[in-house]
């Protein structure tokens, strides 16, 4: 698979953890934010999912 048909990284350029663990900018735990390079496509959608999920709980 070609690396630009891989699901992308969320990731906007800011960078900051906050008292959870998580991304200021892409919402993303520290531990998902590493393991993102060696993450398969599947995992990555379910990474995704509770991005999302953490989002909606900030209003985003």
């Amino acid at each position: 698979m070609r690396r630009q048909d891989r699901v992308q990284s969320p990731c906007v350029s800011i960078c900051a953890l906050d008292e959870q663990d998580q991304c200021i900018g892409c919402h993303r735990t520290s531990d998902e934010i590493m393991s993102w390079p060696i993450l398969t496509d599947e995992e990555r959608r379910e990474v995704l999912k509770l991005v999302a999920l953490r989002e909606e709980k900030v209003g985003i």
